[in-house]
């Protein structure tokens, strides 16, 4: 029987017949040749893909996007990621296409908790994904765990160790993948605490221990959840912290709270209806926008309150996804909606 997918389904392939298919690409397109990268004679200039990139942000939020980029090397790494994507665009390609997640880099990994709260280890940032070729993903991450290192100020071989361990750890993995099932694939993941135990270092496991026993006692960490401003017995409102996070004002305000409004009814929708009756234990009190990362700096981020008790805080982050930056060179979305 026919699925209504199956045009996006690739024909059935035994694992030995993938193989095949994989070592016929890598004759086409060898490893060495990933290896040179070249100035292309016709490279857009840096700093206009930039600009193209910020026609869409709020202009008063500008300066501290690149106040952050501005810090080092690699915090430019973390916001530039359209300049990136035109550089990767000229590299080779095998020609497979993932769901990528269009800007890899080290900082866009991390532990959190599932819905189920298991502590995992994943990429924790889709704002940029699309289907693209699966190297250009595997190529910023390992330029970022380069460029970060340099601004740790690490030996010339402990960055090559580091940049040489997480290829070869993707390399490993997808050869681990390549026999198992879709369901065994699916049902994968990375779990933290046998990722912790793998830390060579006992101290240094042990204090990684302590930081996630911390985590686990906090719904949010400080530095990302906003302060209650009580305004009276039973009105709480989220407390300026500007240029971070503020209330707008006037005609802004009511635009601001109608586009966080439909995002939020968008989100309830698509919630399984467990979640929606959890969800609509809280009510609304208030909205203010909030400054968040490097890259999405100036893009439109804001920060919701609800509350079901005096002492039941809820707080929602509405985030704003514009067209992911490897659009230009990879194709579409197949989606009206970013």
């Amino acid at each position: 029987m026919r699925k209504a997918s199956e045009s996006r389904v690739p024909p059935l392939r035994s694992t030995a017949e993938r193989l095949i298919a994989g070592r016929a690409l890598r004759e086409k397109t060898s490893r060495t040749s990933h290896a040179p990268w070249q100035l292309p004679d016709a490279r857009a200039d840096p700093l206009d893909l930039l600009r193209d990139a910020d026609k869409h942000r709020l202009p008063e939020l500008l300066p501290i996007r690149y106040g952050r980029m501005a810090k080092s090397p690699f915090a430019f790494l973390r916001g530039a990621a359209p300049v990136m994507a035109a550089d990767l665009a000229h590299t080779p390609s095998s020609g497979l296409r993932v769901q990528a997640c269009g800007d890899c880099h080290i900082m866009n990994f991390g532990a959190f908790a599932t819905p189920e709260r298991n502590l995992i280890f994943d990429i924790n940032d889709f704002d940029e994904t699309l289907p693209a070729p699966w190297e250009w993903d595997l190529k910023r991450l390992a330029a970022s765990l380069e460029v970060a290192a340099r601004g740790a100020d690490f030996k010339p071989k402990y960055r090559e160790d580091a940049v040489r361990a997480a290829v070869r750890s993707y390399h490993e993995r997808m050869a681990a993948y390549a026999p198992l099932s879709a369901l065994e694939i699916w049902y994968q993941r990375i779990d933290f605490a046998p990722l912790v135990k793998s830390i060579p270092q006992l101290d240094e496991q042990r204090r990684t221990r302590k930081a996630i026993a911390k985590a686990r006692r906090q719904s949010a960490p400080r530095h990302l959840s906003p302060m209650l401003a009580p305004q009276g017995r039973g009105t709480f409102r989220i407390k300026d912290d500007p240029p971070l996070i503020y209330h707008l004002t006037g005609a802004r305000k009511a635009a601001h709270h109608e586009r966080v409004l439909h995002a939020v009814r968008g989100y309830r929708e698509s919630l399984a209806p467990a979640y929606q009756v959890l969800l609509d234990r809280y009510q609304l009190e208030d909205i203010a926008i909030k400054v968040v990362g490097v890259g999405s700096v100036g893009t439109f981020c804001a920060i919701a309150l609800f509350m079901a008790a005096d002492d039941d805080p809820l707080f929602l982050q509405i985030k704003e996804a514009s067209a992911s930056v490897l659009e230009p060179y990879a194709g579409p979305s197949a989606f009206a909606n970013h």
